[in-house]
């Protein structure tokens, strides 16, 4: 039986790196995602990399690389970035790179031929990087060139799917009107990466965000189980289809404290998705 690995995002405590990696651990959480700049900002280090998330028990689940693929301008350097990163994931144990997308998003979409502008650099760009072991998962976004389903159905179906995967994000399908656990089972062959991530519900019930002190904006995003997506489909297409990658419990913002928020979506995890956060061998 294919066993779901769980990693949670570092997202949360922003560029304090090393603390984020400290409260994780306490939680017992043992594989992370990072934001990519505070990554290569060890290229030259990767020893002194590879010992921090040693002293914390960690393993580096994946990176968010991408670019604004509709550009055929930016395409060489998009290629040499994502390039970039893949060597340094090999480097550190880890096998999948993000493919992220990136705004402004046009009011009208994303047009046929911008897509097939996109579709050419992805497929380089992911190509480079199976050259060296690391699969490209493409990840639709809020706000951005690959948004909405017609989108991601067409980058899907004109990209070579040895090279290009999905990483869906149950957020950000979710918002865009997407049902994910149909995304999952349409491209149940290129699922390769998953991000969890709730998303706040528009009538709040204030008692599970004890932490307010008066009116602010909740974040658009929440803690798992606060929200209003059904995680639960998500975990059973994922073991129908035997997918037996990476989870990456992810939260934008919190409002309490990176470590309160990612305790509750370890309990969630654990408790209703009956999901372990703590795998001895992870590769």
């Amino acid at each position: 039986m294919p066993e779901i690995k769980v990693s949670c995002h570092l997202i949360t405590w922003r560029d304090e790196f090393k603390l984020g990696l400290k409260e994780a651990s306490s939680l017992g959480y043992r594989a992370c995602e990072t934001f990519t700049h505070i990554a290569l900002g060890y290229e030259n280090e990767v020893a002194r990399f590879q010992q921090l998330l040693n002293e914390h028990s960690f393993v580096l689940s994946a990176l968010y690389g991408g670019g604004r693929f509709t550009d055929e301008r930016q395409r060489q350097e998009i290629i040499d970035y994502n390039e970039k990163v893949a060597r340094f994931l090999t480097l550190n144990g880890s096998d999948i790179i993000v493919f992220g997308a990136k705004g402004p998003r046009s009011k009208d979409g994303t047009t046929l031929d911008e897509l097939k502008t996109a579709a050419k650099t992805i497929n380089e760009a992911a190509k480079r990087c199976a050259d060296l072991g690391v699969r490209a998962c493409v990840h639709p976004h809020l706000g951005t060139e690959i948004q909405d389903e017609n989108e991601l159905d067409a980058i899907m179906e004109l990209t070579d799917p040895d090279y290009v995967f999905l990483c869906p994000d149950t957020a950000h399908l979710t918002k865009a009107g997407m049902d994910p656990v149909q995304i999952i089972e349409r491209y149940r062959d290129r699922v390769k990466y998953v991000h969890l991530k709730d998303v706040t519900p528009e009538e709040v019930d204030i008692e599970k965000f004890p932490i307010l002190s008066g009116n602010e904006a909740l974040p658009i995003f929440c803690e798992l189980g606060l929200g209003n997506v059904d995680m639960k489909p998500v975990i059973a297409c994922l073991k129908n289809i035997g997918y037996d990658g990476w989870v990456t419990v992810e939260i934008d913002k919190s409002t309490s404290t990176p470590q309160n928020s990612l305790a509750v979506c370890r309990d969630y995890v654990q408790e209703v998705l009956s999901l372990s956060i703590r795998q001895a061998n992870h590769y």
